[in-house]
């Protein structure tokens, strides 16, 4: 798909979903307050005190038109200026008891009729769907990126093993439709490692950005090769890829495997997980063995990877 067949359906998305939350109605939410003015009045009420310049910074607004809009609102008493102690030329905004009972109706509203989108969908397709959104506006957003985000690569917790077994197996469902029986091997991995790993020889990673876990990997000692480590259960949730969390990951489990002087990292996959195939080449990983094989619902090609430390 070139550029322009992709303007084409970036735009005909933006039909369908104005459409969708009713943007193009003459009164959000019936309220007849256009959806700007909807925006501004969320701003006010959930950071109190911020200054008409601000506002019309975040939501990229010309100061005739918020002007407009503000003096509207203070005429019916929504808002009151409030004079700043630091600077004489500049004022606070702050809803009035007037402008919090009118904004409650329409932040109500904002969440009911987000929450009739979500319903009919089943839980993991609404997981799907959020994620999808996170994906867009990471990539959308020229603030956002790993410069601003804070990576963390941190030891397991209490709760972590937990959550990484769940994600396994509702991402795998979801992205390659495995069954069950999937995560009761991821279950019986990390199950195992929780029971008898060695902590000076063996570690489990947590990835997290903006202090949310985003994703997840684990090294053990091979049971018939005690110079021989193996990495498992790496795992990136879709909304923080294209990171490199998966590549930090890795290199985590590389780093620690030459700090306790394994000679040899291997790991286990399969054929269709190509994004993570590509992370294992990049990390120095070579392809040693493939053979096909019928599991989690569907006949795959597993392949044994590995590399000398």
């Amino acid at each position: 798909m070139d550029i322009n067949d992709q303007v084409t359906a970036i735009r005909t998305f933006n039909r369908f979903y104005t459409r969708q939350i009713g943007l193009l109605n003459e009164g959000v939410y019936s309220s007849g307050y256009t959806l700007t003015e909807v925006r501004v009045l969320y701003e006010l009420a959930h950071h109190p005190g911020t200054t008409p310049t601000d506002v019309g910074s975040f939501l990229q607004l010309d100061p005739g038109y918020l002007s407009r809009i503000l003096k509207k609102f203070e005429e019916r008493g929504l808002v009151r200026r409030d004079a700043s102690d630091r600077d004489a030329r500049s004022c606070h905004l702050n809803l009035t008891e007037t402008g919090r009972v009118a904004f409650g109706p329409l932040n109500s509203a904002s969440s009911e009729q987000v929450r009739g989108l979500l319903q009919p969908l089943p839980e993991i397709e609404r997981q799907r769907l959020v994620n999808s959104m996170a994906v867009i506006q990471r990539l959308l957003d020229n603030s956002s990126g790993p410069e601003k985000g804070s990576l963390e690569l941190r030891r397991h917790r209490p709760g972590d093993i937990g959550w990484a077994i769940e994600r396994h197996g509702r991402l795998y469902a979801d992205e390659f439709h495995w069954n069950e029986e999937f995560e009761g091997l991821v279950a019986s991995l990390f199950g195992a490692f929780l029971q008898k790993h060695d902590p000076e020889r063996e570690r489990c990673w947590i990835a997290e950005t903006d202090a949310r876990r985003a994703g997840c990997v684990f090294l053990v000692r091979n049971a018939e090769d005690p110079n021989v480590a193996q990495l498992r259960c790496l795992l990136v949730e879709p909304w923080a890829r294209g990171l490199g969390i998966g590549r930090a990951l890795v290199d985590a489990c590389v780093h620690f495997a030459r700090e306790v002087s394994y000679g040899r990292m291997t790991l286990w996959t399969n054929d269709v997980l190509v994004a993570a195939r590509r992370i294992y080449e990049a990390a120095g990983f070579e392809l040693i063995d493939e053979s096909p094989h019928r599991s989690f619902g569907h006949d795959l090609v597993g392949q044994t990877w590995a590399m000398d430390l």
